[in-house]
């Protein structure tokens, strides 16, 4: 072989198409690394035909939306950067309150994610696929020109819809948690706090490279503060200061949305053309009066920027201001004054302790100051207390904003519902499982109570929809099914969110025949498989439920049904696409900012009634049987 063909000149010599097909089987990093082998590799590298291969691998959106939303960004190397970062977050996100169900999908909006709320809702008339599904927008998570986000909470106050504009931190690959916070900015010796960034999902090494560069003058004890601090100085506030912190800063970053701006947040779904076109030039002219709201603002101005010296930023307020307002400037200011807040630690007088004390002494070293720094190292509670002061968490800062972090925390569940903690203003991700063998009918289904599936009565036209994750459990030598509650359309809950609606055992047959013959379009009906198990009962109080025996059915058009033995209530299932549901679904009004991202508040009734009279006047189909 000649040697011009060797090494990077035989890449050099493919044509563009068949390199990107080959760069298509590296990860986004590894391409990076290839670019930097060589002057004329990089130059390669670069070309939009390698970086759209490597969206198109993500398989987030569909090549043709890739090739319009490269109009709005300067490169598909940039928009590569904007996919992996918030791929992570696509999903299905829960809180256990309301217990009717928190449920939140994350998905691809314009150029953006947006996290989507569904509603409690009853089925129409016309069905799940056919009847709009109400939602509510909870955040979103814009891309502008260069490839950097712009976070954005939704809510509503004052009978107008408005959002809050903040910071998205660092997304871990694996994150399961995400958390709204308050984070301090500009540290006070100068300069800004380094924000902990996930290099993980940087698809560019030599920015990564120029940031390290950038941060070289600043100490280490800086950088860990702004990787590690700000994120638990916010989860060491009390839970009503972190309440009062972020009312506070929600009710002044607010900004009101112009009726431009709040028509479309994805394109519906449509098969005309024409009309999907109108919808994509709308959202161009939404996002691009958001990014300029982002940079410029224009809610109100109360307590931002109380510093004169600081840039104009419509996500900050300034921390002085917010303390005064909160009513904590003694403790403020007096921190301001002295070197932080005092730590004492007691040191066991011993013999032995005097004559150190006195060695150290001789040879000019402080005992008290090794000491104190000996006291800034240990986090145990004899050195700091459980709760820090409000004060204290202001006085890290010159300014303060609205973050929301995806991390990852050790969770333990039970029966694929997370155990969650009450006071953190997080939503939980859920582990959704990709059809397999053996596991053909994981994943997130829908349907109602009765039969045929979806038609309503006279007496009640509409019917609670339910939304249940099937997972697989093995358990004594049993490869079990399950059937997890985790949305339901009723006024009042009858069992806790995140209950298992059925378990079956997926090695044992049932023996008992389903009940029809026809389904609601009188076609006849073909059993493919059924198993034995047991639904949901009455059980010991509300945290307890029951459970009573019944059968799982798989009917011939994919559809799940399971039939209480006893009372021979039907609960009917289908597989759903939340994109598609959502996309030609109906919007309605949100909450307010804080408690439209975690409702918090323990409750058992539907507490977006008020958005759909149907609602106010719905029982539980299963009260009477179960």
């Amino acid at each position: 072989m000649s040697p011009d063909l060797c090494g990077s000149s035989l890449l050099l010599a493919l044509p563009d198409d068949i390199f990107s097909v080959i760069t298509r089987s590296l990860s986004p990093r590894d391409v990076c690394s290839l670019g930097l082998s060589c002057s004329d590799l990089h130059t390669v590298v670069a070309s939009d035909k390698v970086w759209l291969a490597q969206c198109d691998k993500l398989g987030l959106v569909p090549f043709t939306t890739l090739i319009e939303w490269r109009k709005g960004v300067s490169s598909y190397k940039v928009l590569c950067r904007f996919l992996v970062n918030i791929h992570p977050l696509i999903g299905i996100w829960v809180h256990q309150n309301p217990e009717l169900g928190n449920v939140v999908y994350v998905m691809p909006g314009f150029l953006s994610v947006v996290g989507c709320r569904i509603i409690p809702q009853e089925v129409g008339p016309l069905g799940l696929e056919d009847d709009p599904i109400l939602w509510t927008p909870v955040f979103e998570i814009l891309c502008n020109y260069e490839g950097s986000t712009a976070f954005f909470l939704h809510g509503r106050e004052r009978g107008a819809d408005c959002v809050c504009p903040g910071l998205l931190k660092s997304v871990d690959r694996n994150c399961n948690v995400l958390l709204l916070e308050v984070e301090p900015r500009h540290q006070r010796n100068g300069g800004k706090l380094a924000y902990s960034k996930s290099f993980a999902h940087e698809v560019d090494k030599e920015e990564s490279r120029t940031l390290s560069r950038s941060d070289s003058g600043v100490s280490k004890s800086q950088r860990i503060a702004g990787q590690k601090g700000t994120a638990m100085l916010f989860n060491r506030l009390g839970f009503g200061d972190r309440r009062r912190l972020l009312d506070v800063v929600t009710s002044q970053v607010r900004l009101n949305v112009p009726e431009t701006a709040n028509v479309l947040l994805f394109p519906h779904l449509r098969n005309d053309e024409v009309d999907l076109q109108r919808d994509v030039a709308l959202l161009y002219e939404r996002r691009l009066l958001l990014l300029q709201m982002y940079k410029r603002g224009s809610g109100n101005q109360d307590l931002k920027y109380g510093l004169s010296e600081l840039p104009l930023n419509p996500t900050e307020l300034g921390s002085s201001e917010v303390c005064r307002s909160l009513d904590c400037t003694s403790g403020y200011h007096g921190l301001q004054a002295g070197d932080g807040p005092q730590v004492h630690c007691s040191k066991s007088k011993t013999f032995s302790g005097f004559l150190k004390n006195g060695l150290k002494q001789i040879m000019g070293k402080s005992s008290s100051t090794n000491g104190n720094r000996e006291c800034d190292k240990k986090t145990t509670s004899s050195c700091e207390s459980k709760h820090i002061q409000l004060h204290e968490f202001l006085q890290s800062g010159d300014t303060i904003g609205l973050s929301l972090r995806a991390a990852t925390m050790k969770l333990s569940s039970y029966r694929a519902w997370p155990n969650m903690h009450d006071s953190r203003f997080a939503l939980y991700k859920l582990p959704i499982w990709a059809p397999k063998e053996g596991h053909e009918y994981a994943g997130l289904w829908g349907g109602t109570f009765g039969w045929p599936p979806g038609r309503p009565s006279e007496d009640k036209p509409g019917k609670a929809l339910f939304f249940i994750l099937i997972s697989y459990e093995e358990s004594q030598g049993q490869q079990l099914l399950i059937a997890t509650k985790i949305l339901e359309g009723t006024s009042y809950v009858l069992h806790p969110n995140g209950s298992a609606m059925f378990i079956v055992d997926i090695d044992q047959p049932s023996m008992d025949t389903f009940p029809w013959d026809t389904d609601e379009e009188s076609n006849h009906i073909d059993v493919q498989k059924s198993f034995m198990g047991e639904g949901i009962a009455n059980g010991y109080g509300f945290r307890y439920p029951g459970s009573k025996p019944g059968s799982l059915f798989v009917i011939q058009n994919g559809m799940l049904v399971f039939i209480w033995k006893e009372s021979r209530a039907v609960l009917t299932l289908r597989r759903l696409n939340l994109t598609e549901l959502l996309r030609k679904g109906e919007r309605v009004p949100s909450l307010s900012p804080v408690s439209n991202f975690a409702y918090l508040t323990k409750t058992y009734s539907n507490v977006f009634s008020g958005f759909s009279n149907s609602l106010n006047t719905l029982s539980s189909p299963r009260q009477n049987h179960l």
